[in-house]
């Protein structure tokens, strides 16, 4: 069974490697707020040709497609952007550009009418510089040669400082292929993100949970990251490295460096390269220490039971916004629950509304005067002291295995 997931590889361009690529990130930018531009211009036209009572099939055409966005860069760029030509730049970039650029029009458009779940989408915005360098190659345009190289069109061959065997190999024997590449820039390393499909099987069989591995129920918390409990009864604390949390200090100095430095000085550079480089460590650690946990846990156990948490209604608390952005519970969620899919492993959420905290364990009591300063609680029906996490996660347990009988 073929599944699509991303592979990422650190790439090591010459310094005329990495003018290119950037000045691919360039082109990328532009055609995308090109289409955007040209997208708001016919609109605001044809809004207007409305206005005078101009027959519906002579109204002018809004493009909102991605051929129809590649066709009006075509018909531009000779004009508007000679450079194009004259550089030397890979035609397939723009039209990926024009691809992303109608997809998130598109989830515009399917956010508004309720077709697309998930959180409202705004308009489009503008590219900016600042924002992030990158730019995407379609198909197998951009692909390993060998282990240690990368070949990209109106590039070159580029080394990767990782080895890609796992991919190249499977490439050869027909399990995977690759659906299209994105090169990314981020504090002066170059990165390279394919997008393959891949047939899993023989990896999963060999990594499949036990079928009688134990069940478990697991409860996030910001002093603790996770609590899980077992179906024997033994529990586990897992505390996350909270690398944000550890980086404040040195990004609050490499922040006021960056502040006190003038724009667009040598200084201003390194400070800017500084700030970048310590995100992208804190991003880095969190990534890592998820990817192990979750891989972990759905490789040991055959059922999981975990909250449905409102993460985005949580972090409208102030207080507490930077500690949960720290945690990553959202990722923790969505990593178990792709990974359990792999494995053979079931993932059981909770409602929302499901009183794991505030019910008791031994007699099924609700405590509505809990509170979130609650560490531990006795019940007022049967007398037994609780701790607030090993209790919720006993109770998600309880609530999958009654579920399944």
């Amino acid at each position: 069974m073929s599944h699509q997931q991303g592979l990422r590889f650190e790439l090591a361009p010459t310094v005329e490697q990495a003018a290119l690529m950037g000045r691919h990130c360039g082109l990328s930018r532009v055609v995308e707020n090109f289409c955007l531009e040209t997208v708001q211009k016919k609109k605001a036209q044809q809004e207007a040709e409305k206005t005078y009572a101009v027959p519906e099939d002579q109204l002018t055409k809004v493009p909102w497609s991605a051929p129809a966005l590649e066709k009006e860069w075509r018909a531009a760029h000779p004009e508007r952007y000679p450079w194009f030509a004259e550089g030397k730049l890979s035609s397939r970039v723009p039209k990926e550009a024009c691809r992303v650029r109608a997809a998130g029009l598109k989830n515009y458009f399917d956010s508004r009418s309720g077709k697309r779940k998930g959180v409202r989408l705004g308009w489009p915005k503008w590219r900016k510089r600042k924002q992030g360098s990158r730019f995407r190659y379609d198909a197998d345009r951009a692909r390993p040669l060998d282990a240690r190289t990368v070949r990209l069109p109106a590039i070159g061959n580029v080394t990767s400082r990782e080895d890609m065997s796992w991919l190249t190999g499977r490439m050869a024997t027909g399990q995977a292929r690759i659906l299209g590449a994105t090169v990314r820039e981020q504090a002066g390393r170059w990165w390279i993100s394919f997008q393959i499909e891949v047939d899993r099987e023989e990896i999963n069989n060999r990594r499949q949970a036990d079928p009688d591995a134990p069940a478990c129920g697991i409860d996030l918390g910001l002093k603790t990251f996770a609590v899980i409990k077992r179906a024997d009864g033994t529990v586990e604390e897992i505390h996350a490295p909270k690398p944000l949390r550890a980086a404040q200090r040195a990004l609050l100095r490499a922040n006021r460096k960056l502040a006190r430095s003038k724009e667009d000085s040598k200084n201003w550079a390194k400070a800017r390269k500084r700030v970048a480089q310590l995100h992208m460590r804190v991003a880095d650690r969190r990534r890592d220490f998820l990817h192990k946990t979750t891989t972990r846990l759905t490789r040991t156990k055959s059922a999981i039971a975990v909250e449905t948490l409102n993460v985005k209604g949580m972090v409208k608390n102030r207080r507490l916004a930077r500690a949960l952005s720290d945690a990553g519970f959202a990722e923790f969620v969505h990593q178990l629950d792709y990974k359990a899919g792999w494995y053979g492993s079931r993932i059981w959420k909770a409602d929302r509304w499901f009183p794991s905290s505030k019910t008791c364990g031994n007699c099924g009591r609700i405590n509505r005067a809990l509170v979130l300063a609650d560490r531990t609680w006795v019940c007022p029906g049967c007398g037994v002291l609780h701790d607030r996490d090993h209790n919720a996660a006993g109770n998600l347990l309880d609530a999958m295995l009654t579920q399944d009988t």
